[in-house]
């Protein structure tokens, strides 16, 4: 695999893991817990970083 091929895959597992855990936290549990919707911004934050490393 080329190296645009191996950050795409990357960026699609960061963001779908952090949807699952901004949906663990915010709508899951009875009430919010902040701790899981703030580390799926950071993988958010992270995909993001390897889309702007790809060009």
């Amino acid at each position: 695999m080329d190296n645009k091929k191996t950050l795409n895959v990357a960026v699609i597992i960061l963001i779908l893991l952090g949807l699952a855990m901004i949906y663990i936290g915010g709508f899951y549990t009875p009430k919010i817990m902040l701790p899981p919707i703030l580390t799926g911004i950071g993988f958010f934050t992270i995909a993001w970083v390897f889309l702007a490393l790809k060009k």
